[in-house]
């Protein structure tokens, strides 16, 4: 045998005696897989999800929230309340939160007043979304509204609160308007906290004024009056209103009864 030949079978054997040492060592001192190693290396079904970790998030496919309608209404002492009526066209999923943006600008694009906030929609609602007391000393062109960072939920089953309306009316005197009705929270939960939207109308649809309600701790089967009324005169005469109450099921903040079996609660499709 060569010098040469000898030499090399020499490397090899050093080669697989420190190669086998250092496996050894990677092996006995490496880390234990877990959750959050981003690498799928313990028969999860993607990186760090499924098997022995948490379930996987549902890859959504819902379709975008519509905005059906956006105006302002002059609201007094320069200022101006803003309302957009939007729709959920998803039937499976609700968005737990999603922001928004109302912007007041004029003819030339400039923004007069702004506010942002956030809000929820149910399954295959439509629903308005008030804000009111925007300041400017200049009168609006138009008003902009956009809604960003929605996300979905996944509801399997799901029956919306029954939060009812009765006994509405609106009435008009010298210097103000005046709406007035009874609700009545016909769920099986006791609320922290219900809104009650109202936008008036004159005979062609335009809305002439916005208001907005919050009751506070309404029980199961509990019926409340509310009134609402307007300092000043509208634009226009009010041929016709609307009014709806709904309360956030997706905050478990909101429902006082958390005693309840946890069925009645995913009979709303919120997950506690």
């Amino acid at each position: 045998m060569s010098r040469n030949s000898k030499r090399a079978i020499i490397i090899f054997i050093y080669f697989i005696f420190f190669g086998s040492i250092g496996s050894i060592v990677y092996y006995v001192s490496r880390p234990a897989p877990t959750c959050s190693d981003g690498k799928m290396n313990q028969k999860e079904d993607k990186i760090d999800c499924g098997g022995p970790c948490e379930a996987c998030a549902k890859d959504i496919n819902a379709q975008d929230l519509k905005i059906e309608e956006k105006y302002f209404v002059y609201g007094n002492n320069n200022q101006f309340d803003v309302m957009a009526k939007i729709s959920n066209p998803n039937n499976q999923y609700g968005a737990g939160k999603f922001n928004y943006n109302f912007q007041l600008v004029d003819q030339s694009g400039a923004v007069l007043a702004q506010k942002k906030g956030t809000s929820f929609i149910l399954p295959g609602e439509s629903k308005y979304v008030i804000e009111l007391n925007l300041a400017s000393s200049s009168s609006p062109y138009t008003v902009k509204f956009d809604i960003t960072d929605v996300e979905w939920e996944e509801f399997l089953e799901y029956a919306e609160p029954k939060l009812n309306i009765y006994s509405k009316d609106y009435s008009e005197d010298v210097d103000r308007g005046t709406v007035f009705g009874l609700l009545r929270n016909e769920s099986y939960f006791d609320f922290n906290s219900i809104e009650i939207d109202i936008v008036l109308r004159d005979a062609d649809g335009k809305p002439l004024a916005l208001g907005k309600n919050e009751m506070r701790t309404v029980k199961s089967q509990e019926q409340r009056d509310f009134k609402l009324f307007w300092p000043y005169r509208f634009s226009g005469e009010v041929q016709n209103f609307e009014v709806k109450a709904e309360a956030n099921v997706f905050d478990s903040d909101n429902f006082i009864k958390k005693y309840l079996p946890r069925e009645r609660f995913q009979d709303y499709g919120v997950s506690l």
